[in-house]
């Protein structure tokens, strides 16, 4: 049997040059939108492929500012979605990615750092906010370019969950990303590019909005360490404006710590299960 393709790099950079000059103009700040990413074949596997939630390895994060689940381990994918990860830490992938954004030596990061699959079960959210900004294991990494590929066999407009992207007042959200199924969103990371998708999803029961993140960075000598940067609408109550503003205040000072004394997830996730498994349950 023939070596599945599945990343068609003739077709995806056939436009590069229209595709960088989009990618540097865009608002509110450098991205773009790629559909048709995997060739429909592999995009059909690592579609059937991603785990589902019962899975023991995905992690939850649930609290005021998000409510989400990852899955960090590559190597315990399924084959599909194992080499498709493997193929954006390519040479080939991210040297298409230099061109497109124009930041040379990016470099991947195989540890899934803050990234891997993703998925956001009915009611979730991610409150807008700007990633933090350095590897946890690589003080001298800064974070440049992310990327974001939608692995949803069907998405529908009611059902919300579209990324939005903010400007760096957060003033007026200047852009939605609806995500469709093998639609990759490519974006610059800063300290004031702001996204996210904050209203509670609304789709079925057993449906998920599911994705695959990959984070890459450049190695600088005065990296700015700064944690993710939660950030509330203007049109949030005050009550809910002070609770984003405490749980990232908190957050902050988990990752402080986790940077400095080595601190593993290990235990606060397993906290954190036992009160998803509760929430879940009512």
């Amino acid at each position: 049997m023939p070596d599945l393709t599945l990343i068609d790099f003739a077709r995806l950079g056939a436009n590069i040059d229209s595709q960088a000059a989009a990618y540097q103009s865009a608002a509110p700040f450098p991205h773009i939108v790629l559909d048709d990413v995997l060739t429909p074949a592999a995009f059909d596997k690592a579609m059937g492929e991603f785990p589902g939630i019962e899975d023991p390895f995905w992690k939850g994060y649930i609290h005021v500012n998000e409510t989400k689940y990852s899955h960090t381990q590559p190597d315990v994918w399924g084959p599909t979605l194992h080499d498709v990860a493997k193929e954006f830490c390519s040479p080939e992938f991210v040297a298409f990615l230099e061109k497109l954004t124009g930041i040379e030596n990016l470099m991947p990061d195989w540890s899934m750092d803050g990234g891997g699959l993703h998925q956001t079960l009915r009611g979730g959210h991610l409150n807008v906010h700007a990633d933090f900004t350095t590897h946890h294991d690589h003080e001298n990494w800064a974070r440049r370019v992310n990327i974001l590929l939608y692995l949803n066999e069907e998405w529908r407009d009611e059902w919300g969950g579209k990324l939005e992207l903010w400007d760096k007042d957060m003033t007026s959200c200047q852009a939605r990303v609806t995500p469709a199924g093998n639609r990759m969103l490519v974006f610059t990371t800063d300290v004031d590019t702001f996204h996210g998708h904050p209203d509670g999803l609304t789709c079925p029961p057993d449906v998920a909005r599911r994705s695959m993140a990959l984070y890459y960075f450049t190695e600088e000598e005065n990296a700015v360490r700064r944690s993710t940067n939660y950030q509330a609408r203007p049109e949030e109550s005050v009550a809910r404006k002070a609770a984003i503003a405490a749980d990232r205040t908190a957050l902050d000072l988990y990752d402080r710590a986790k940077r400095r004394l080595g601190i593993s997830d290990e235990r606060v996730q397993k906290a954190l299960a036992r009160v998803d498994r509760l929430r879940r349950k009512r």
